[in-house]
């Protein structure tokens, strides 16, 4: 591969583990070839456990990577539109409001697909709204993926859809919607359509309480006391029969390597198996933001010389950012700070696992030079 230096990049990967990082594992793609791999470091609490190749993670917003693939897929067969209204699939989503500086009124434009996937829905990131803590009295670990995000719409919205970017639980309400569309669960609609196609032997939807899942690496925080272990939770599952499409995939890096790779040449699998059109691909690093909206993510998320697409980011000016890399790499990151990576000019694609929730240098530091050091030779 033209212009990546293996050497430089694993002793960039080991000075992590150097710096309190307890595990970090990579994958490099070219053109349906796995040309890298390195990991180190731990996987326990104790940190005396080596990390292994097949280690499981909580993905956290990666999982919104395979949820925008299967609109994606929905798109493309025509079963959905971008300009569809959401409330053609959820009625609860028919009449939402807005707060606005007068108070709360009805809004104005109905809502629709394509602000769902490009954040610009209004939605927030509130798991504590009124609507999921009365589901979740009425119906306990029962409350199914429709019930709780019908139950989002009964919050008014932080703006008009469409004028800003916010991030937000917009790609949950994307997972009911292909529920409503397929009349399956979003799960099973994934398994059936991304995982047995492209060979995933490690990818589910977790639970509130993982304790005791097999190969789940230890999650860790960064706190006052530096990077501590925490609760085998992921706070996104909010119910067992929750099934979040904004974070709740367990994976492994090998499953999401594959799907890197899949995306960055053209929707096309190593083994000939096509999830997606190129054309489709190409659809997904759309910047669909306003001006305003592009204005949000930067100052929101600081991801300066990015636009927003079908649920990932797009890197628009890298000269902005100082970066060899070229304009149109795409992909989107995790709570525990992994990422994914993507360009369909070259078919390389990078994934990068770690277990560190708040970890503020993962998205700051880490991603970008991981993504100079893949794209920019």
């Amino acid at each position: 591969m033209s212009g990546f230096d293996a050497e430089k990049m694993t002793a960039y990967l080991d000075s992590l583990t150097e710096k309190g990082i307890p595990s970090v594992d990579c994958i490099v793609y070219q053109d349906h070839k796995q040309i890298y791999r390195h990991m180190n470091g731990t996987s326990d609490a104790a940190k005396t456990k080596k990390v292994q190749a097949d280690q499981r993670y909580l993905m956290f917003s990666m999982t919104k990577v395979q949820t925008m693939t299967a609109v994606m897929q929905l798109i493309e067969q025509g079963k959905l539109a971008p300009d569809d209204e959401v409330g053609k699939y959820l009625p609860a989503y028919r009449e939402l409001m807005v707060e606005t500086e007068a108070g709360v009124v009805p809004a104005k434009e109905s809502l629709r697909i394509w602000q769902l996937l490009s954040m610009q829905s209004g939605l927030d990131y509130d798991l504590e709204r009124p609507g999921i803590l009365r589901v979740l009295k009425e119906k306990g670990s029962a409350a199914t993926t429709r019930e709780l995000v019908d139950a989002f719409a009964e919050s008014p919205l932080k703006f008009e859809p469409g004028t800003h970017f916010l991030y937000s639980l917009s790609h949950d309400v994307a997972a009911a919607v292909i529920e409503s569309v397929t009349g399956m669960r979003f799960g099973e609609y994934l398994k059936k359509n991304l995982w047995e196609p492209l060979g995933f032997t490690d990818t589910f939807f977790a639970k509130p309480f993982n304790d005791g899942l097999e190969r789940l690496a230890q999650q860790f925080i960064v706190n006052e006391e530096g990077i501590v272990p925490m609760e085998q939770s992921c706070n996104y599952q909010l119910s067992e029969n929750y099934e979040s499409g904004g974070a709740g995939l367990v994976s492994c890096t090998e499953d999401y390597a594959k799907l890197a790779d899949t995306l960055a040449c053209g929707g096309e699998s190593a083994e000939g198996v096509r999830i997606l059109k190129p054309e489709s691909v190409e659809k997904i690093k759309e910047n669909l933001l306003c001006e305003a909206g592009l204005k949000d993510i930067e100052s929101t998320m600081g991801r300066k010389g990015y636009g927003y697409g079908c649920g990932m980011q797009v890197l628009l000016h890298p000269e902005l950012l100082g970066s060899p890399a070229p304009a149109g790499i795409f992909g989107w990151d995790g709570a525990a700070g992994s990422c994914i990576q993507m360009d369909t000019a070259s078919r390389r694609s990078f994934v990068y696992v770690q277990h560190v929730r708040n970890c503020g240098m993962s998205y700051d530091t880490i991603h970008p030079k991981l993504r100079d050091m893949v794209f920019g030779g």
